[in-house]
């Protein structure tokens, strides 16, 4: 009887550990790494009011439990982001990676296939780390020449298709073609433009936190 009891025992411990961890698993929020340029890191704009600060208090108000880290950097490039990639997975850990870069190589007229080349490593290597990616995209204007421009949009619908990562088109739709929403330089959305902007992207990001 007594071995009977300290099985049992043994067993109602087992149980409740295994309950705790899988409690505390459950309650653990999800980390979102966002990886961009200017259009994500509130260039121009007062703190709190651009896309990716709006998405935090969305996530709140739809009570998900996700912490977004946002290491974004105005000018970036995508070959800045490949470079800076692996540091930030290994320091945040993040279930969902979403990268919203290219549009400087695009502006500086920089090769499609180098930006398509640095954006395929950097979402295979979110993969690698058991991250899930959400792609942003963009377009360039139709002064670069329509070659270069359909080429430029392309590139994120073939990475998209290829791994299987869910897409924004063109994060600017509703924006690019009204001036009233670009600061004084014409190139960055102003405050009133950013809801719109996350209009953009939380159908494709919120299946991707909820998931996780």
């Amino acid at each position: 009887m007594s071995r009977m009891l300290v099985s049992l025992n043994k067993l109602l411990v087992s149980g409740l550990l295994m309950l705790a961890a899988s409690a505390s698993a459950y309650s653990a929020p999800k980390t979102v790494l966002v990886l961009g340029d200017s259009l994500s890191a509130e260039y121009g704009l007062n703190r709190g009011s651009g896309w990716v600060a709006l998405l935090e208090k969305k996530l709140k108000a739809e009570r998900i439990d996700a912490k977004i880290i946002n290491a974004s950097i105005s000018g970036e490039t995508t070959s800045g982001g490949r470079a800076r990639l692996p540091a930030l997975l290994r320091q945040h850990k993040p279930s969902v990676v979403v990268i919203e870069l290219g549009a400087n190589d695009g502006l500086r007229g920089l090769p499609v296939a180098s930006a398509e080349d640095n954006l395929r490593a950097m979402v295979d290597l979110s993969k690698k780390n058991d991250a899930e990616v959400l792609l942003v995209g963009m377009r360039m204007p139709p002064n670069y020449g329509r070659t270069y421009t359909e080429q430029f949009f392309n590139m994120y619908a073939k990475l998209s298709v290829k791994y299987k990562a869910p897409l924004v088109p063109f994060m600017l739709e509703g924006v690019a073609e009204q001036p009233k929403l670009f600061q004084a330089d014409r190139l960055h959305p102003n405050a009133d433009a950013h809801p719109i902007i996350l209009a953009n992207i939380w159908p494709k990001f919120k299946p991707l936190v909820k998931a996780q």
